[in-house]
């Protein structure tokens, strides 16, 4: 995490504010892994994405699950992943900086490009076809945002997770096009009793709004249409 200027991945730093108090379980185990690494390759988040993260990626831990990460910074939070996740999670990381190379390791793969450049995105879909997670942490602007879901939601298993952080500010365009997506999930297109999915409805189950993150999980299956039956034999005749 990191407040982003000038060309995209390169950065200046303020002082951090101090954490607050989080609302995260005391049994959090990303948490607690971001609280004992004290030392080595660097991890930097906001406090109260721990509880987020834990939240709509429990179910992954011990899944074997295959994440991909972008922005990797200074690689710390590559084996946070692996921590959580347990033996046999496949972790991917993007980042412009050919530097980041360096932080390949056993279940650990490093891909190096820009994320909102569609020729380097579609060459990493050939090598990586599929995942069950994806962290979007990488430039923070809108254009690089907004790039990466549309290259990338398509890929994500069914089940899975997309979560985009730091969209910071009231007026960030990330913003207006995720609440166009939850929009779509309230299109109907026929009667009260029910009608034929959008393409959205059938693959989305639900989108999350977080302070600066959020997060639109995929359904386990497709659905084909939203249906609203009526039980029972009485009804009040005001209602026809």
């Amino acid at each position: 995490m990191a407040f982003w200027r000038g060309a995209r991945y390169s950065h200046t730093y303020s002082e951090r504010a101090a954490p607050g108090t989080g609302q995260s379980q005391p049994d959090n185990a990303l948490e607690a892994y971001f609280d004992g690494h004290l030392q080595g390759p660097g991890i930097w988040k906001w406090r109260h994405y721990f509880e987020i993260y834990d939240r709509h990626l429990a179910r992954f831990r011990g899944a074997r699950p295959r994440l991909v990460e972008i922005g990797i910074y200074s690689g710390g939070s590559l084996e946070m992943w692996h921590d959580y996740f347990g033996s046999g999670a496949e972790v991917c990381g993007i980042d412009i900086e050919p530097a980041c190379k360096a932080y390949e390791s056993a279940g650990t793969r490093v891909f190096i490009g820009d994320q909102d450049d569609r020729t380097f995105l579609d060459a990493f879909l050939t090598e990586v076809p599929a995942f069950d997670v994806v962290i979007d942490d990488g430039g923070h602007l809108a254009d690089q945002q907004i790039a990466t879901f549309e290259a990338l939601f398509p890929h994500v298993r069914p089940g899975g997770v997309f979560v985009c952080e730091d969209i910071h500010g009231r007026g960030h365009a990330t913003h207006a096009f995720f609440d166009g997506v939850a929009r779509e999930l309230h299109v109907i297109r026929g009667d009260t009793s029910g009608f034929p999915t959008t393409a959205w409805q059938s693959s989305v189950a639900s989108v999350h709004i977080y302070a600066f993150v959020t997060v639109i999980e995929k359904r386990a299956a497709p659905l084909a249409s939203l249906e609203a039956p009526k039980h029972g034999t009485q009804w009040e005749p005001f209602y026809d």
